[in-house]
């Protein structure tokens, strides 16, 4: 049996047993995706901060343009390895929508209220200390607070188990 066969067999085996699947997923395979979904999410974040605070936008804007390029660079990043494998366009799409949605999600929620909640670090410049820290800070919590949420979503199929079947 080839691999894609085995991953897919896999998948469906997953599927079918609910609830109990999420302890046998790993925590390596839940960061693995959650890294690989925070490289998005920060690429976008980033470039979107520093937009942002650059032009000397609202903080709303800001963030706005920062929660836009989050995903934008989610997906571009799912779909890249997925059309690598032969996908279709169309199904391409679907399967980062499916992969990553929730994760970049949850990641943004986290490090965008991290962002607006540390005192001053919105309306701090490029080169103030405090806005990279806050950032890194912002970084890092929506990692560790999105890891579990991706361990119980491919647990049960779902997020990055869809991209999993295409590899």
């Amino acid at each position: 049996m080839d691999h894609a066969t085995h991953d897919h067999q896999h998948h469906e085996h997953q599927g079918h047993q609910g609830h109990h699947q999420a302890a046998g997923t790993s925590w390596s395979m839940a960061a693995r995706a959650t890294l690989h979904c925070l490289t998005g999410c920060a690429i976008g974040e980033i470039l979107g901060l520093v937009i942002g605070t650059a032009a000397g936008l609202h903080n709303a804007a800001t963030v706005v343009i920062s929660i836009v390029l989050a995903f934008v660079f989610g997906y571009a990043l799912t779909m890249r390895g997925v059309l690598r494998a032969g996908v279709p366009l169309g199904q391409a799409v679907r399967v980062a929508l499916a992969a990553d949605t929730v994760s970049i999600a949850v990641m943004e929620l986290i490090d965008n209220t991290v962002m607006v909640g540390v005192p001053g670090a919105m309306d701090a410049g490029l080169s103030d200390w405090l806005f990279w820290a806050s950032l890194v800070l912002s970084l890092a919590l929506a990692f560790v607070l999105t890891t579990p949420v991706n361990r119980w979503m491919i647990g049960r199929g779902k997020g990055h188990a869809v991209v999993h079947a295409h590899h």
